[in-house]
C-alpha cells in the first residue's frame, strides 16, 4: 500500500466497508457511523474489554471496529424482532460497535447476551466517555481560553510537525502520513471534542463573532472526524484561524 496520504485515506475508506452492512434500508447512514465512532472513544464498547479499534500493523493503519445488531437485521438473527421496521433495524439505537472477537461472541451465544445486556454496555460506555470530557463552567473568559489553548497549541503542533503540508509529503518513503494518521486518531480527535465540550459549556463568554467561529470550529471538527475515521469522502470544511484568538483580549 502506498505510504501516501491519500493512498491511506482510501485504505481505510476500504476496510470500512467492514463496518457497513449491506442490508437495504437496515444498513446504518452516516450520521449514525459517525455517532457510533464517537461514542466508542476508539474502544470497543464491551466494558469487560475495550479493546482499541485502531490497530498499527507494521506501517499500515487499520481499524478492526464492527456495528453489531442488537436486534438482528432480519427476522431470524441473534435477537431477533420481527416487529421492527427495517429503518429501526438500522437505527443508531440499535447498533453497537464491538471488536470482531466480541461481536461473533454475542451473536453465537445469544441467549447470554439479550437486548438488555448490550443497550447497557453502550450506555455505560458512553458515560465513561461522556466522564471523561466533562467540563463545568469557569470564572471567567481569561480562564477557559486558559483550559483550551493547550489543546489548540497541540493540534497545530501535530498538523505542523506531520500534516500533509509538510516537506515529506514529497518523500514516497516518508512514515511521517502513518504518524500523522495515528495523531489525528489518538491527539487531535480527542482534543476537537474536549475543546467543542469546553465552548458549549461557557458560551456565555463568547461575543457574536465568536460563536459564530465556535460554529465554523464545530463543522470543520465533524468534517475532519468523518473523513479520517473513512466515514466520508469529502475532506469537509478548514480549521478556522480565528479559533486561535478565540477568548483573547478584545
Amino acid at each position: 500500500m502506498s505510504q501516501t496520504l491519500d493512498g491511506l485515506i482510501n485504505y481505510l475508506s476500504t476496510v470500512g466497508l467492514a463496518m457497513t452492512c449491506s442490508r437495504g434500508k437496515a444498513s446504518p447512514d452516516t450520521n449514525t457511523k459517525l455517532r457510533l465512532f464517537s461514542d466508542s472513544g476508539g474502544y470497543c464498547q464491551n466494558p469487560q474489554c475495550l479493546v482499541p479499534l485502531f490497530k498499527e500493523i507494521g506501517d499500515k493503519q487499520i481499524h478492526i471496529a464492527e456495528m453489531a445488531h442488537v436486534f438482528s437485521a432480519s427476522n431470524v438473527g441473534p435477537r431477533a424482532n420481527k416487529k421492527l421496521s427495517e429503518e429501526e433495524r438500522g437505527a443508531y439505537e440499535n447498533l453497537i460497535l464491538l471488536c470482531p472477537t466480541c461481536h461473533t461472541i454475542i451473536d453465537k451465544a445469544e441467549e447470554e447476551y439479550p437486548d438488555s445486556i448490550l443497550q447497557e454496555w453502550k450506555c455505560s460506555h458512553r458515560e465513561k466517555i461522556a466522564e471523561r470530557f466533562a467540563v463545568t463552567e469557569y470564572p471567567s473568559r481569561s480562564s477557559v481560553r486558559l483550559a483550551i489553548l493547550p489543546k489548540l497549541k497541540e493540534n497545530r503542533m501535530i498538523f505542523l510537525r506531520y500534516g500533509p503540508e509538510t516537506d515529506e509529503r514529497f518523500n514516497p518513503e516518508s512514515g511521517f502520513p502513518v504518524i500523522w494518521l495515528r495523531k489525528i486518531r489518538s491527539t487531535i480527535l480527542p482534543n476537537n471534542r474536549h475543546i467543542l465540550h469546553l465552548l458549549d459549556a461557557n458560551q456565555k463568554y463568547l461575543n457574536e463573532q465568536e460563536l459564530e467561529t465556535l460554529e465554523v470550529f464545530r463543522q470543520h471538527a465533524d468534517d475532519f472526524e468523518a473523513y479520517h475515521l473513512g466515514i466520508s469522502d469529502e475532506h469537509g470544511s478548514q480549521f478556522p484561524a480565528e479559533m486561535n484568538q478565540i477568548l483573547g483580549d478584545f
